[in-house]
């Protein structure tokens, strides 16, 4: 992991929402009301419109939140019909793990 991408990641994680995002996705089944999903929250992850509803904020701002944890590589975004399922990078928050322990 290259400095800008390690800068990019922790400023991702400053937001205290965001992190709360990333930390509920680790365990979807547990963290999110699955009503109706049509895709296995493990495999594929979890829709934009129940994250959007645990955690209550406008699905702008929610898919705002998303995008920046998106671009710092944190998780992944897939299209499953017209809605947009996210799911945490295990591989890339692991190298950012080690990243961190490397360094400081």
């Amino acid at each position: 992991m290259t400095d800008s991408e390690l800068v990019d990641a922790l400023r991702a994680l400053a937001n205290p929402t965001r992190l709360r995002l990333l930390s509920w996705l680790r365990e979807p089944e547990r963290h999110f009301s699955l009503d109706g999903a049509i895709a296995d929250p493990v495999e594929v992850g979890v829709c934009v419109s129940h994250i959007q509803a645990k955690v209550g904020l406008a699905q702008s701002t929610v898919s705002a939140y998303l995008a920046e944890l998106q671009r710092a590589g944190l998780v992944r975004a897939t299209r499953v019909g017209k809605w947009t399922h996210y799911k945490r990078d295990e591989e890339r928050i692991a190298q950012l793990v080690a990243t961190l322990g490397r360094t400081l």
